[in-house]
This record gives structure tokens, sequence and C-alpha cells, in this order.
């Protein structure tokens, strides 16, 4: 026996379909775009670590061979350590910096939307651009830092045409950018409730109490995104280095991604860097896994608060 409903059913199964086919067709671009230029690539790079290739001649498999060959190679473990140096500075500087400007910026300043801009405005200028704003003001002779540091007496270093001051120029340069961050931790200071600095201010709490206590652990979330965007951003440094110092002076500068970039596209060793790409997709996943695990101990959510009280 045929029902009222049947005919309801049989219309809503149909539109049901048509929306299925519409929302497929939509993402149709993004998917083609994904398998062809991102999940294709990925899956080449995983077999070509796995040969010897000069991305001209057909691939010929060697098996771990290129993986040995790092043990081996100087340039990886300089590039490596150049890298991780970076990493475990600017990191750390970035968090500091970003977090403090977005306190100060957080709190009743006069012309408050217009520091926020200004702060904000550098790190929406586009990497070549900053590399050589930056090669300007680091220029040993004429650059407006060692310019500023002769007007007080004092002889500045030559910065990215040293040895030793070259990564330290590019970890200072790279704070140009801790305006982006400090809008991340702005808006997470924002999201936190005005009734807790009220009830532990009436407890007797000073400043530093209630940033300690409050501030902080309310934030962990936003330092925890900060802190695994930080890594995996710091492991892929390249435009600054090549732009800047091409990785001297006596490869001060090497960056890991730099040296890929050399193996893959100026010595013709496609598989070896393929290698090098897979050996920094691995440090990047220990890196973030470690981090991850070590959240529970540090990172504190608004509902874990809610059901422990």
């Amino acid at each position: 026996m045929v029902t009222a409903a049947a005919p309801r059913r049989r219309v809503l199964t149909v539109m049901a379909r048509r929306e299925e086919v519409e929302f497929f067709l939509f993402i149709a671009p993004w998917l083609i775009g994904f398998f062809a230029f991102v999940f294709g690539p990925f899956l080449a790079s995983l077999y070509l670590g796995f040969t010897n290739y000069d991305g001209f001649h057909t691939p010929v498999w060697t098996g771990l061979k290129n993986y040995f060959k790092l043990t081996g190679d100087p340039l990886f473990w300089t590039s490596l350590r150049v890298t991780a140096t970076y990493a475990m500075v600017s990191v750390p500087l970035h968090i500091i910096f970003g977090l403090s400007i977005a306190v100060i910026l957080n709190q009743k300043v006069k012309g408050l939307a217009v520091w926020r801009t200004i702060y904000f405005l550098p790190s929406v200028v586009s990497g070549v651009a900053v590399a050589m704003l930056w090669l300007w003001i680091l220029n040993p002779e004429f650059g407006l830092l060692n310019m500023g540091l002769r007007a007080v007496g004092i002889v500045g270093p030559k910065w990215v045409h040293s040895t030793t001051w070259a990564l330290p120029a590019l970890i200072m340069m790279s704070l140009w950018g801790v305006g982006s961050t400090m809008v991340v931790y702005l808006a997470g200071l924002q999201g936190i409730p005005t009734e807790f600095y009220e009830a532990a201010s009436i407890d007797g709490a000073n400043a530093a109490r209630r940033f300690i206590s409050i501030t902080l652990p309310l934030l962990s979330p936003v330092i925890f995104f900060m802190l695994v965007m930080g890594i995996i951003g710091s492991f892929q440094v390249f435009t600054q280095a090549y732009i800047m110092t091409s990785g001297g002076p006596g490869n001060a500068t090497l960056f890991y991604v730099l040296n890929l970039y050399r193996k893959g596209f100026l010595e013709y060793s496609m598989g070896y860097a393929s290698a090098l790409a897979w050996i920094l997709f691995l440090i990047i996943m220990g890196l973030t896994l470690l981090v991850f695990r070590s959240s529970r101990f540090w990172v504190y959510y608004e509902s874990e608060l809610t059901s422990a009280e």
C-alpha cells in the first residue's frame, strides 16, 4: 500500500542527491588542485627519496642510499644546526614579544587603534620586500642600524656579512612580523572574562600575580597554538636566507630548506632533495607531537577549569 508520505520521501531523496552532486561540483576545483599539486607531489617525493633522480631522466631505484648519504653529508648537519638554533631562539622571542605587546595594547591607552595598526602593518609586507628592506638596514657602511649605533659611539658589526652576526641578524629581523602573533594574543586576552581579574583584585592579588595566575593559564591554549605554528614556520625559513645571504657567509645561514633547494634545483639531485624533505617532515612531526604530548601539563582549557570547579 502506497502512503501519502511516499511521494514526499522520493522528492526529498531526489533533492538530497541533487545537493550531493552540486556539493561535489563546487568542491571539484579544490579537490583537483589538492590531488594534482599537494597529495600527488607528496607521494611522488616519497618515491623519489629512494631513487637517483636528476629531474630529467628516469628515476633509478637506489633504496636507502639517499638516507645513508645524509649521515655523511656535512652540509646536512650544518643546515640542521643552523635551523635548530634559529628555531630555539626565534620562537620564544616571538612568543615573548608578541604577548608583551598584546598585553600593553590590551590596556586603556590613548590612540589604541592606531598603535595596533602600527604594530600589525609590517606583518602584511611580502617576504622578498622585507628582505630587501633589511639588507639596507643591516648594511655595515650606510645601514640605518649601524648609523644609529655610530651616533652613540658604538661601532656596529658587519651583520649579514659576518659569520658571527649573520644568524643573529636574521633572528632579529624575524621580529619584524611579530604583529601577526600580537593580534592572536590580543584576541585571546579579550576573551578572558574580566570577572576573574576583579575577584583576584578583591583578594589582594597584584598585577604580576594576576598575570601569572589568571592570564597565562587562560591564554595557554593560544600560546600552545602559536608555539606549534612557530616551530613549523621556523623550520621552513627560506626567503630571508636566499635573498639576503644565499646561505653565507661560510654557511652561517644555510637553513635546511635552502640546502634542500640547492640540492634539488641547483645540483639537480632531486632524489636526495626528496629524502631531505622527508627527514624535515619527520623532524617537524616529531617536534609537534612532543609539544602536543607536553600540552597536558601546561595547557588549560576553560572547560577543564569549569569542570574542576
